[in-house]
């Protein structure tokens, strides 16, 4: 992709806030245009305000891939996920960040900013960017995640 299409859409809560901004340096520097849905500080605030926008953008395929970071990584990906076109992963670890991509094609990152440092969040993120799916027997699988039964 050519880096004046480089898309990417970053959202968090305040617990997450210090981490979008160091990641969002390391974005820049990568040449991605970057999306920020906020929060814009350490203010309380409640994380569906930042999410939700964020996981419109990537259903409607105006952004391809996001980042969203709170403290448990969880609550983020459970707004995120509510979107059809989203498969948000939390990813605590490097195996868990490739295989989030190899296997299920996620295009949303969440991470759990209380439980992981800035360097293994960069680390997860520089992964996250750089794998690609693999396709083949997972496509189906993938297929089959926004399928109301």
């Amino acid at each position: 992709m050519p880096d004046s299409l480089k898309k990417i859409a970053i959202g968090s809560d305040h617990a997450g806030y210090q981490f979008k901004e160091f990641l969002k340096e390391y974005l820049t520097l990568q040449n991605y245009t970057i999306t920020d849905f906020g929060t814009h500080s350490e203010d309380s605030m409640d994380y569906p305000d930042s999410i939700h926008p964020l996981g419109d953008a990537v259903n409607r395929n105006e952004i391809e891939k996001g980042v969203i970071i709170c403290g448990s990584g969880n609550g983020v990906a459970m707004v995120a996920n509510k979107y059809p076109g989203v498969r948000a992963a939390v990813c605590w670890n490097e195996e868990i960040t490739k295989l989030a991509r190899i296997h299920n094609d996620a295009n949303v990152i969440s991470l759990p900013a209380r439980f992981i440092s800035r360097n293994e969040a960069l680390s997860f993120l520089k992964i996250f960017l750089s794998t690609d799916f693999e396709g083949g027997r997972h496509k189906r699988r993938v297929e089959k995640i926004s399928q109301i039964l």
